[in-house]
């Protein structure tokens, strides 16, 4: 039972990346990823880590995806993109997937290799991702809650700036 629900959830979870990626439409991207974040959440579940599992539906899929929605009403889904400039952000693009790919694959070849130190034992233990996320790694989560309330407060002024307008 367990394979064929983690193939369900693989297959969902691809399907899902997919149509994010393939639809030309915004809202429906925007359910795909839903879909995408709901079936990884899952996936973590399969994996015996229930926090992480809780973590990923309610505050992805929940949180995340509503102002997705919102920030998708709020703009024009007609207007196109300029092709001058779609030139310019495919480059971009190009560059930015380059650098991500290198940055996958140092992160899964320094996952595997914690892996290997700890045995694993401990992957989705919420005691012990708490000791880890305020003594090791104390500054990057200060340093993304930062930056979180920077893009908070920017989001505002620039919902500000539009109603002046």
């Amino acid at each position: 039972m367990g394979i064929f629900l983690f193939s369900l959830l693989a297959i969902l979870c691809v399907g899902g990346v997919l149509g994010l990626i393939l639809s030309r439409n915004q809202a429906h991207s925007a359910l795909f990823l839903v879909l995408a974040f709901a079936s990884l959440g899952g996936l973590f579940g399969l994996l015996d880590a229930p926090f992480i599992a809780a973590v990923q539906i309610i505050i992805y899929a929940g949180a995340i995806m509503v102002l997705f929605i919102f920030v998708i009403m709020m703009i024009n889904l007609e207007q196109g993109i300029a092709p001058e400039r779609k030139r310019w952000t495919l480059g971009l693009s190009a560059v930015l997937a380059v650098f991500l790919l290198i940055e996958l694959g140092l992160a899964v070849h320094g996952t595997l290799g914690a892996l290997g130190r700890t045995g694993g034992e401990s992957i989705g233990d919420p005691k012990e991702l708490g000791r880890l996320l305020f003594t090791d790694y104390l500054y990057p989560f200060e340093i993304t809650s930062v930056l979180i309330i920077a893009a908070l407060v920017g989001a505002i002024v620039l919902v500000k700036k539009k109603e002046k307008e």
